[in-house]
């Protein structure tokens, strides 16, 4: 596995095709595993102010480049990823392996009804998928224990969840080591479009790399996220590009 450090934090340079035949390496040798789909704001976040979080990712198994931004700023550093990998990609293309191989999923988070929807979608778009489970994310901190217990009992290889970056990373981190042999990742909001409820960006927009514009169009208030890519860029470019010179 072809491993580099980008800002210090590790990322794997992988194709989405590797990075699936990761995790099924990491399903056969069993155990807690944890995948994070790395996009420039949780990088950002990481490296400058939260700790907690820079230290999970370097307990990750996986790290994808998930963002155009961590492949623009792997040019700068010498160090290109072949492709992105996205939490909605790697997700489709996983529980397209998880039908095949017969191993079962969890859809843990989005609003109550989401993650109900988006498993029976998937069921009719991947004929014999087993879903072990599914739990919207609206629970309460006490709750937390119990709902940790019901996936341990419901024993998925896959265990995908989508409770916003970085919450469900941390999530993950609280509980991975409790929950049995599975594979864990974020997805973000993944589940809200594969339910049907929020329409992705076109693929010409994919395609073009601007993916983020369409999802900015579409939903405007994530305009106070976005004021970190500057940062991330800045950020960046000085450590890779001024200070060289």
């Amino acid at each position: 596995m072809m491993r580099v450090e980008l800002l210090n934090v590790p990322v794997d340079s992988l194709t989405m095709e590797q990075c699936v035949e990761r995790v099924a390496e990491l399903i056969k040798a069993g155990g807690p595993r944890r995948v994070i789909t790395l996009n420039p704001e949780i990088l950002y976040r990481a490296v400058q102010f939260d700790h907690t979080l820079l230290e999970l990712i370097n307990r990750a198994d996986l790290v994808t480049a998930d963002g155009e931004g961590i492949v623009w700023a792997g040019r700068v550093a010498g160090l290109p990823f072949p492709e992105r990998v996205t939490g909605i990609d790697l997700m489709l293309r996983l529980v397209e392996r998880a039908a095949a191989k017969g191993w079962s999923i969890y859809l843990l988070g989005s609003a109550p009804g989401v993650a109900e929807e988006a498993a029976a979608n998937l069921i009719r778009r991947y004929p014999g998928l087993q879903v072990a489970g599914t739990r919207h994310g609206y629970f309460k901190p006490d709750e937390e224990a119990g709902l940790a217990q019901a996936i341990k009992q419901a024993a998925p290889q896959l265990l995908f969840v989508a409770l916003g970056a970085p919450a469900q990373e941390k999530w993950i981190d609280r509980h991975i080591e409790h929950l049995g042999s599975m594979v864990a990742i974020g997805v973000g909001g993944s589940m809200d479009v594969i339910s049907g409820r929020v329409v992705r960006a076109p693929l010409w927009m994919r395609k073009l790399k601007i993916e983020w514009l369409g999802r900015l169009l579409k939903e405007p208030s994530r305009w106070r996220r976005m004021l970190v890519l500057p940062k991330f860029a800045w950020l960046v470019l000085k450590t890779y590009r001024f200070s060289r010179k």
